[in-house]
């Protein structure tokens, strides 16, 4: 492709798009002669690595007196740094004054627009929503800036080497929820193979530029920088800058490239340019600067002047003088530098008038007054508060080691403030962070986009003896109070150096307020905070951020304010004396004998104190204490009281470390992205199983013996999340994890009641319980305070039996709270499981007994339904018993039966009978009568001894069976006489006889 230029559209085929080769492209090689009719070209190189020069006719057809073709330089021929090839003579020639040149390679440093050869490119893909993204890398001037949304773009170059060589770029990567990639393709379109340290970038801290170098193979490389924003959580990513892109390895330059506006070189041959002072100016190729005219400035590099305008507030600052011999101090103001503005024309302000002499401040806890007025450090084993003079710590007892910064009238040794500006304008000489008296704040700086730096080197933590008792994984603390005065959109960062990731950050006024972080490593850091107040120029210089105090733990070569008691060696020991000893993990020190005792059973240290039994804080509801009393957990058992019946839950089966994955949800552009929850239920000794790495931004920490490898952000918690960019749609190779975060740190208990600490399981978010056996609670809380959370984060797993569920269940979150929370700081999640069923007693099964068949008969055992429990005891087996196949009770019921039923049938036939006779007698004595109504003498109607009666028989009215009962009764009672109830058709009466 490189020579001749058969085609000034030579095609690269690239994976995404089609870049086209231009006509400045060939120019790099192409070079027209100062005449009028010709110039010279090289043809293209043949296998012995020849190559011709020929002169090409400026109009085509017009080839007479053409100079005749010449052989040309080898093609692996290059000049040196600061020449050019002439190829008039093909000899190399120092490029003139105002000009610079590579030799071999190519400079990128001015960026006022894109420069030919450069594409940006927007990649489209399924996620996004294409119509959304209108999206470039934006010349700045002095560097490149990146695209701030969703969208993935990328800046192309295509250069074709003839040897070895390497591409080299400075770039400002401050936030890692925009991902940077840079990597090559050669003309196959196939990427080249590289390591991760080469392909990802590494972050930078704000206003810090960073150099990344790749080397290249010969032949064509088609160079990609990469980046995509994620606003998952609605947020304006900051934008990675690019500038001073070189290229080494090119065969030659055929000409010098000229220093571009605001700098300049002055002696010829030269490799670079530099850029104009401040008051300063120059055009394009400019071998000096120019002074700015009177009332007129510039900054260093500046390709103009501007106009003064009249001195305001804005352009001065106060700062604390420091205290003199007679311990005072005053005010003193300064003019920003540098000046930019006219103070003795109408309308401007005059530096005000340096102010009283007043007391200084006293010394910060730690250090004494020295005779000459200065704070000095108190000597190791002695403290003081400020006021008074060093005192050595009694017997018993050590220094409490750390910074206490609350007065501000010089900066302290370990601190530092600078200015970086985003375009590199060079306000290091500026002091970013004034001192106050009680407060220190952001200083005036050059421009609002400024970044205000203030840092805080700690060379280390060490837990004193007197707290060595607590194993858990705060080694220290800091703690600091401020406030932001702001009327446009200040933002404050807070960061650890290491770990380049902002801890927190903050938007906007806010009021006085405390914010502390915890310490988890014990390796070297510097804490920084970094103020920008806006994106605009010297508009809002009154916005301001305050600092009242800082305060750290446990630091290395700390200063102390206070002496805590300590362990003693113990009295039987040869060594015993008053020096101070560290106890064992998880020991407190008695009060009465300052020695070493071990905290009781399921108790923990969870305060920063270890003196006195009630440091060991009991732990919660259904929990234990590991061997260390660091932290409490669950052992996956729990047992709980119910209806006078004891039931135990055997949760191991949900010990291993689950995950659960939600989504997909897509940002306002349509980006897609999930959330993954990992949580570690119980067991594990109470170790945080869980863990949430960021799988991008940390790849170029690998070592994991340097101090920076301590420093990767990968959470371990009992749940923790992490957000998943999936590799579908968005081009990258592989899923992306990123903002992984802790949301349960320490574990408070788990009962069956939906509140313990002030944390809400809220029942009413997930379905009714339809079972009998109670929803288990587990509540975790995470200590570690944000902007939004002032208390930490808390989180609520709710653990459901379910026979439909397996062992390991299923998680799920509430769906009216799709992320897994509802206000951001406290998280539900329910697991269903059968193993969340409690243990089977006998309570829980019933036996059904078979009918006696053979003389035998059998006893069956069947679990309730439906059946709420797992494990525990097991189903009896099935039993046999001999049997008798007629019960003795029922030989005798059916006896007795049997002699009722025959006495009831022979008393039957008895009375039958003698109802017979006397419904004979009645008829007798009814057709016997003389006269209606006049029955005869009793004794002439009876019948004489073995007399039948003969004559038909007439029945009057049929008698009731009352009536037969009580003659028979009266007959039995030995009368002779019978009573029978008559009835005519005039009137009753009864006849005796």
């Amino acid at each position: 492709i490189f020579l001749p230029c058969k085609s000034l559209h030579a095609l690269l085929c690239t994976t995404s798009f089609c870049l086209m080769w231009n006509q400045q492209q060939c120019s790099v090689v192409t070079v027209r002669l100062h005449r009028s009719d010709y110039y010279y070209q090289y043809t293209e190189c043949d296998s012995t690595g020849s190559r011709w020069r020929v002169a090409i006719p400026v109009h085509p057809g017009s080839c007479s007196d053409l100079p005749p073709p010449t052989r040309g330089t080898e093609c692996s021929f290059s000049c040196p740094a600061g020449k050019f090839l002439e190829m008039s003579t093909q000899q190399c020639t120092p490029c003139a004054a105002g000009s610079y040149s590579l030799g071999s390679g190519l400079r990128f440093d001015q960026w006022d627009a894109i420069p030919a050869g450069f594409t940006s490119l927007m990649e489209y893909a399924a996620a996004v929503f294409c119509s959304r993204c209108s999206s470039s890398w934006t010349p700045q001037g002095v560097y490149l800036e990146s695209n701030r949304d969703e969208c993935t773009v990328s800046l192309v170059y295509a250069v074709h080497l003839e040897k070895q060589g390497s591409v080299s770029f400075t770039y400002q990567y401050p936030d890692n929820n925009i991902f940077f990639e840079f990597y090559v393709q050669n003309e196959q379109c196939q990427e080249m193979a590289q390591t991760d340290d080469q392909k990802w970038i590494k972050v930078t801290n704000n206003g810090e530029w960073d150099t990344h170098t790749v080397s290249l193979k010969s032949g064509t490389n088609i160079l990609y920088w990469r980046t995509t924003g994620i606003l998952v959580g609605g947020k304006m990513v900051k934008p990675v800058l690019l500038k001073n892109i070189q290229i080494e390895g090119v065969a030659y330059t055929s000409e010098c490239f000229p220093c571009r506006p605001g700098w300049f070189r002055s002696t010829p041959g030269s490799s670079s340019c530099q850029p104009c002072p401040s008051n300063t100016y120059s055009v394009k190729g400019a071998s000096s600067c120019t002074p700015c005219p009177e009332h007129h400035y510039s900054h260093e590099g500046w390709a103009e002047c501007k106009v003064k305008p009249p001195c305001s507030e804005k352009d001065y600052f106060q700062i604390h003088k420091a205290c003199d011999s007679d311990g005072k101090t005053q005010v003193l103001y300064r003019w920003v530098e540098p000046k930019i503005c006219v103070e003795n024309i109408t309308g401007a302000m005059e530096l005000p008038a340096t102010g009283q002499r007043e007391p200084c401040p006293p010394c910060n806890p730690g250090y004494y007054n020295s005779n000459d007025s200065t704070c000095l450090p108190c000597p190791p084993g002695a403290h003081s508060d400020g006021t008074y003079a060093c005192a050595q710590c009694p017997a018993g007892t050590e220094p409490v080691l750390g910074y206490e910064y609350k007065w501000w009238n010089v900066l302290p040794s370990n601190m530092k403030t600078s200015c970086f500006n985003v375009g590199n304008s060079k306000c290091d000489d500026m002091n970013g962070w004034e001192v106050a008296g009680d407060h220190i704040r952001s200083g005036a700086g050059s421009s609002d986009n400024d970044y205000l730096i203030l840092s805080l080197h700690v060379p280390g933590f060490k837990v004193p003896a007197s707290l060595s008792g607590m194993t858990g994984s705060e080694f220290g603390r800091i703690t600091f109070v401020f406030e932001t005065i702001c009327s446009a959109d200040c933002e404050l960062y807070f960061m650890m150096v290491k770990s380049t990731t902002v801890v927190e950050s903050w938007e906007g006024s806010k009021g006085k307020q405390s914010y502390s972080h915890s310490m988890t490593r014990n390796a070297s850091v510097t804490y920084t905070w970094a103020f920008q107040r806006t994106n605009h120029n010297r508009r809002f210089i009154a916005d301001t951020v305050k600092i009242y105090s800082i305060n750290l733990t446990n630091v290395i070569d700390g200063v102390a304010s206070a002496c805590r008691a300590c362990a003693l060696v113990p009295q039987n020991s040869q060594r015993a004396g008053s020096s101070c000893v560290p106890c064992p993990a998880g020991f407190y020190i008695d009060r009465d004998t300052n020695r070493c005792q071990e905290c009781p059973p399921n108790t923990h240290l969870a305060g920063r104190q270890t003196y006195g039994q009630d440091a060991c804080v009991a732990c919660g509801p259904g929990s234990i204490s590991n061997k260390e009393h660091s932290r409490c957990y669950s052992d996956c058992s729990f047992t709980h009281t119910l209806n006078n019946r004891t039931l135990t839950f055997d949760l191991s089966a949900l010990s291993d470390v689950a995950s659960l994955t939600i989504g997909p949800s897509f940002t306002s552009k349509g980006t897609k992205y999930l959330h993954l929850f990992n949580i570690s239920l119980c067991g594990h000794g109470g170790k945080r199983a869980a863990v949430c790495t960021d799988n991008v931004t940390d790849v170029s920490n690998k070592d994991d013996q340097s101090d920076a490898a301590q420093f990767v952000n990968s959470v371990d918690s009992f749940i923790c999340q992490s957000t998943i960019i999936p590799s579908d749609g968005r081009g990258f190779r592989m899923a992306i994890s990123s903002q992984s975060i802790s949301l349960a740190d320490t574990f408070i208990g788990a009962t069956v009641d939906t509140i313990l600490n002030g944390v809400n399981a809220e029942p009413d978010l997930f379905p009714e319980n339809s079972q009998d056996v109670p929803d288990i609670n587990f509540f975790y809380r995470s200590t570690q305070v944000t902007a939004s959370c002032d208390q930490g984060r808390s989180s609520v797993i709710t653990v459901r039996c379910n026979p439909e569920k397996s062992e390991r269940g299923e998680l799920s979150v509430p769906s009216s709270c799709p992320a897994g929370t509802c206000d951001g700081c406290t998280f539900h999640f329910l697991w269903e499981s059968a193993s969340a069923c409690p243990r089977c007693t006998e309570d829980d099964y019933h036996q059904i007994e078979g009918a006696c068949k053979g003389g035998v008969q059998e006893t069956l055992y069947v679990w309730n339904e439906p059946k709420l429990c797992t494990k525990g005891v097991s189903l009896p087996p099935r039993s046999s018993s001999p049997c008798e196949a007629i019960a003795l009770w029922l030989k005798v019921g059916v006896g007795g039966g049997a002699f009722v039923a025959v006495l009831l049938i022979s008393l039957t036939c008895y009375f039958w009978k003698k109802n017979k006779r006397l419904e004979y007698k009645y008829s007798r004595l009814v057709m016997s009568a003389n006269k209606e109504c006049e029955l005869p003498a009793a004794d002439s109607c009876g019948l004489a001894e073995g007399e039948e009666p003969d004559d038909d028989v007439v029945y009057a009215q049929k008698p009731s069976l009352l009536g037969k009962l009580r003659a028979i009764a009266n007959k039995e009672d030995g009368e002779s006489s019978e009573s029978v109830q008559l009835k005519s058709s005039q009137s009753d009466r009864w006849v005796l006889g």
